[in-house]
């Protein structure tokens, strides 16, 4: 089978299922697991794929994500006669369905159901393991300049609402609303994550906005986007990282209380 995937996460996902030695085509941003992706050929960004390269590789199938690939570059590559799967997952149980609807399509089952077992087990234990837990009052950052967040309908939000977070930016109607600094600090958010991905925020943009908004500044966290914001072999662990970042929080605001009010 020859495979071509335009999603970081899936690229991942298709090794894990134990076909990559068939993948023929990746994009620039697919970076796991190394070395061997480094041996793949590169056919361009998710969002500016080589549409004509790709159909002259002629794979058997075109691994897509809703949200990172563009629909006329789908439409292209279905009008070209290229069978294309789509998928974009909101939320853990829908990760589980994704890694079993690719597996199918890869005609690897086993591997899959294992995989989306796994991510299934770990949700339970951490919902039953959140569900006796003061809630979290978080903030997922993803860009700046303009500042940007995201609301309730986006995996990373619903997979640190699953360990006991609360998304102050929940009911913003748009996925990934815009923001300002005062706005952030009226949300009294007690956890503000910035990821490193899309935007690579670092430890100095924290500052910044700590300075900004008046919070404190250990409530700031950096966040590894790609355990919170990938989907599918890398799911389960990203299940635990973000529990781990909830419960962080939790203990910083106990201490907090212990010592007085803060910012």
């Amino acid at each position: 089978m020859r495979i071509v995937s335009l999603c970081p996460s899936l690229t991942e996902l298709v090794f894990d299922l134990g076909r990559g030695a068939e993948l023929v085509g990746v994009t620039d941003w697919c970076v796991h697991p190394k070395p061997a992706v480094d041996a793949i050929e590169k056919v361009g960004g998710t969002k500016s794929p080589a549409v004509a390269r790709i159909v002259e590789l002629a794979p058997d199938l075109v691994l897509l994500n809703e949200e990172e690939n563009r629909r006329e570059d789908a439409d292209a590559l279905a009008a070209a006669g290229v069978r294309c799967h789509a998928s974009f997952p909101r939320d853990v149980p829908g990760t589980a369905a994704m890694v079993r609807s690719i597996a199918a399509a890869l005609e690897r089952p086993a591997e899959g159901e294992r995989i989306a077992r796994e991510i299934e087990r770990r949700r339970e234990r951490v919902l039953a393991a959140a569900a006796s837990r003061p809630r979290v009052r978080f903030a997922y950052l993803i860009w700046r300049k303009p500042w940007m967040s995201c609301n309730r309908d986006t995996f990373a939000s619903e997979l640190l609402a699953q360990a006991g977070g609360e998304n102050v930016f929940a009911d913003a109607s748009e996925r990934y609303p815009e923001f300002t600094p005062d706005e952030l600090a009226r949300a009294r958010p007690e956890l503000v994550l910035l990821c490193t991905e899309p935007f690579p925020f670092q430890d100095k943009h924290a500052d910044e906005l700590s300075e900004l908004t008046g919070l404190a500044r250990a409530r700031f966290a950096i966040a590894d986007g790609e355990y919170l914001s990938w989907h599918g072999s890398r799911t389960p662990d990203g299940i635990d990282y973000a529990e781990r970042m909830i419960e962080s929080a939790r203990n910083e605001i106990s201490r907090t209380t212990s010592r007085g009010p803060a910012a």
